[in-house]
């Protein structure tokens, strides 16, 4: 790629030229022109399908060798024959953390022999919808965002409307009004990823207006700006996200009919511990986990919640982030939460995090200690 840029040092090149040109799918290319963009060495602008072009660092790029990162694919043509084919056994691929767009590490996960982020760019490059299911809190957003550094997000409620998906009319600075294009006609311009987050969250009626881009049409009409018709660009790709049991969460049939692929998205407690979460911390959500499934209970810690237990007791101390791990579960749950930790833990009974009486004002630079000093933090309870 950056050999290509190098070649070509007057040409802003799109993701498509360099795809025709080297031989690879539009995901690789994409991925791999982002990275080189990211890291300075090319140079990307545009205003429709983003453009890329070499830079003073980008000859230097070309000469270094570089492993290929997760998400970077073999040409088309070979992707074709080895779905057409039985695979050859291999040992999966043990890739590091991805940084993600907002900077935090995502760790990949298996995948039908693949790392998870490989095998959804594998599935874009194929064009098969994904849809993620799973309790919120294990990291299906960040699955997405990790595989797709060119994602577009839309967080789904049931006050979403067509207008939010499509695009509607916004009033211009000169008094008039202008049609603005929504996250959907933006993803299928420019050839991105579109995640619809939440989906069972958004009305049928509103969803209907996605499927024509994902179907063999792969185009819909804007009827509200003139009856335009939009067409997909190549790399367009939609996956989406259900966490079933949220109230109001309804996977209708047509909704899906129209993803190919559906993968349940559970916490990885192994990966918990690997991140140094509190071991008995980690053993109560896995027990937790077991009665969900079980259906003695509706409620267990996430990879979310651990990630927030970890940060809460660096910051208040242990008795604290115990409580508030009490306090977060859902009232039902809570008391159940309560006898689970105490049962690990050894303390007779953990309250949820609350406010307590009026400190003294001789005694408000103690309350200020650090969670690992001899302070009230530790010697009374949770405040």
């Amino acid at each position: 790629m950056a050999r290509l840029l190098a070649d070509r040092p007057a040409d802003s090149l799109t993701i498509g030229d360099m795809a025709r040109q080297l031989g690879h799918s539009h995901g690789a290319v994409r991925n791999a022109a982002l990275t080189l963009a990211r890291r300075g060495e090319a140079d990307q602008h545009g205003t429709g399908q983003p453009q890329f072009r070499a830079n003073a660092k980008t000859a230097a790029a070309a000469r270094a060798a570089v492993i290929s990162p997760p998400g970077t694919h073999a040409p088309r043509a070979q992707a074709a024959t080895a779905r057409t084919s039985a695979p050859a056994a291999r040992k999966p691929q043990q890739p590091g953390p991805i940084r993600r767009a907002g900077g935090q590490l995502y760790h990949p996960r298996e995948l039908a022999s693949l790392p998870d982020v490989e095998a959804l760019n594998r599935l874009r490059d194929a064009d098969v919808p994904v849809l993620l299911y799973g309790p919120p809190g294990t990291g299906k957003t960040s699955l997405v965002e990790a595989a797709f550094p060119d994602l577009i997000t839309v967080a789904g409620d049931g006050d979403t409307t067509v207008g939010d998906l499509i695009g509607e009319y916004t009033q211009a600075d000169g008094g008039g009004y202008t049609f603005q294009y929504g996250p959907l006609i933006t993803a299928m311009t420019q050839g991105r990823a579109l995640l619809i987050d939440d989906a069972t969250l958004i009305s049928p009626k509103v969803l209907a207006a996605l499927y024509p881009a994902m179907d063999g049409r792969r185009q819909i009409q804007v009827k509200a700006h003139r009856g335009e018709t939009i067409k997909a660009e190549p790399g367009f790709y939609v996956v989406a996200g259900h966490n079933p049991g949220v109230h109001g969460a309804v996977l209708t049939e047509a909704l899906a009919s129209r993803f190919s692929v559906q993968i349940q998205v559970g916490t990885d407690y192994d990966l918990a511990l690997a991140l140094k979460i509190d071991a008995r911390v980690v053993r109560i959500a896995r027990n937790l986990a077991r009665q969900v499934d079980l259906g003695e209970m509706g409620w267990a810690p996430q990879l979310r919640e651990l990630l927030s237990y970890q940060k809460t007791e660096a910051v208040l101390g242990t008795r604290a982030a115990l409580g508030n791990l009490v306090g977060i579960a859902p009232l039902e749950d809570r008391d159940a939460v309560a006898e689970a930790v105490a049962k690990v833990v050894g303390i007779q009974q953990v309250a949820p995090l609350t406010l307590g009486r009026q400190l003294p004002p001789a005694s408000a630079s103690a309350a200020r200690q650090p969670p690992g000093s001899t302070g009230s933090a530790h010697r009374g309870r949770s405040r």
